[in-house]
């Protein structure tokens, strides 16, 4: 065949695809949706005046030369002391420390007519100097108002002698995947860049800190965008961006802009307050769920309360599930301490409780996170749950000293057979085994007794102590 019949033929199924395409589309209802104007532009001529370019400055020490200055040379070194110097060996007690400017560049947005600014805090972090450019180029001293490290978010302030253009604060809450945003930011020193996107996902974890919650997005975001605004189509603020996949294109992630309204009130204040609650927390896997008697994977599961703690004075108590803070679901562990987090120190919250098998209400009054230790993640095992081959020995006195752990009782796994189905679960040797199902351990006598009642069980749920961690380990015991 000939090499425009094979043309043809790509240029048919393409047109195939296309009509296909509008043809499924068309089978949506679209009118419920928000109606897109044809073009950006005159939202973006709206919006961009309030989105202001960030040069910071911040001073490094370096230990230098003697110093035989040079004027106007670059870095002010001579060249015959730099050839003796390296020839000679330079002397360090001769040898004087330099300070030499770094610079760097973010974005950030005006959020009220006084001149308050919204920012990431990774943008203006150690900044001896900080300079807000406005679109009509005039450019302002700022100062730092307040900043939190552990959602990168930070406020400044610039002085105008006139009222300045300010955006509104949306509803993060209220974005779905699909719907349309659009950045404006400082990307490499381009001053306000305008890209578009949809929202590719949200409640994104990335490991950046203990309260991850990003808007994915695939709206272009480069480095110089950091703490520029990602707005919806009303031309609100709904996302701060933050960060980006440096191995993959349109990758982007934004603060969800909820997160910052609930801090702004602090961060303006200059310092930021979190509840505490006292427990370390796991995910609840499909097969603690099981064990627990809950239908689906939901909320987190307390392995450790913290002695004098807001939960230990509550009565919270290790096995305890909690699934919702003041009505709202917890559907993932790592929700929790955000909404704990959220609150303010002194504040009493009512949580929802799976407790052996029944619902309860427990009030408890969080203290300050700053206090002590807050809501802490403990490692899941390994989930390869499929003979439980393990041998135990008592804890001693002795044997707590020497692992250095404050425990009194509970049993220690000495050995375990490679293939049986605690080594399977995830236990390891040197966990030292607190409970068994609902039976508390203290010796080897009722561990075993713990097993025997549980042999008719489909599983047995270990809560075990492992170095510094608590967390539960459930061992199938079905057909492997």
């Amino acid at each position: 065949m000939s090499r425009s019949y094979f043309q043809s033929k790509c240029i048919v199924w393409a047109s195939i695809f296309v009509i296909a395409g509008f043809t499924i589309f068309s089978s949506y209802d679209l009118v419920s949706a928000a109606p897109m104007p044809p073009t950006f532009a005159p939202l973006v001529s709206k919006l961009t005046p309030a989105v202001v370019n960030i040069n910071t400055e911040k001073h490094v020490k370096y230990r230098g030369g003697r110093g035989f200055d040079v004027p106007g040379r670059p870095g002010g070194r001579d060249p015959f002391e730099e050839f003796f110097g390296h020839f000679f060996g330079q002397n360090d007690r001769y040898s004087r420390f330099q300070q030499r400017p770094v610079k760097s560049l973010g974005s950030g947005f005006i959020i009220s007519a006084d001149g308050y600014i919204l920012t990431n805090n990774h943008v203006v972090q150690d900044a001896d100097e900080i300079k807000i450019t406005l679109s009509d180029k005039k450019v302002y001293d700022a100062r730092l108002i307040g900043r939190d490290e552990k959602t990168d978010l930070a406020v400044l302030k610039i002085d105008a002698d006139h009222d300045l253009p300010f955006v509104e604060l949306g509803d993060s809450s209220k974005l779905k995947v699909g719907d349309w945003l659009i950045a404006i930011g400082n990307p490499f020193g381009l001053a306000r860049t305008v890209t578009a996107g949809i929202v590719s996902a949200r409640g994104r974890v990335i490991g950046s800190g203990p309260y991850d919650d990003f808007i994915q997005t695939d709206a272009s975001i480069n480095p110089g965008n950091s703490g520029g605004p990602l707005f919806n189509v009303k031309g609100e603020v709904v996302g701060i961006n933050t960060a980006i996949v440096a191995s993959g294109q349109g990758i982007g992630f934004a603060i969800p802009v909820n997160m910052a309204k609930d801090l702004l009130p602090q961060l303006k204040t200059g310092k930021v307050s979190r509840g505490r609650l006292g427990v370390h927390i796991q995910d609840v896997t499909p097969e603690l769920a099981a064990s627990f008697g809950l239908d689906e994977k939901q909320g987190a599961v307390i392995s450790e309360v913290i002695a004098e703690s807001p939960a230990a004075r509550a009565g919270l108590k290790t096995g305890d599930i909690i699934l919702a803070v003041d009505g709202k679901p917890v559907a993932e562990m790592h929700i929790l301490p955000r909404m704990i987090a959220a609150k303010k120190p002194g504040t009493k919250v009512k949580l929802k409780v799976l407790r052996l098998g029944k619902i309860i209400q427990v009030k408890v009054v969080l203290d300050d996170l700053e206090g002590g230790s807050g809501t802490e993640f403990s490692q899941s095992a390994d989930d390869r749950l499929e003979g439980l081959g393990l041998t135990v020995r008592q804890l001693t006195p002795e044997l707590a000293a020497r692992q250095r752990l404050a425990l009194e009782h509970g049993v220690i796994i000495s050995r375990l057979d490679p293939d049986g189905r605690a080594a399977d679960a995830g236990l390891q040797v040197g966990d030292i085994v607190l409970m068994v199902n609902n039976l508390k351990i203290s010796t080897v006598k009722n561990f075993k007794q713990a097993l025997h009642e549980g042999r008719k069980l489909p599983y047995l749920r270990f809560l075990v102590q492992r170095q510094q961690n608590r967390l539960f380990v459930v061992v199938n015991l079905g057909k492997k």
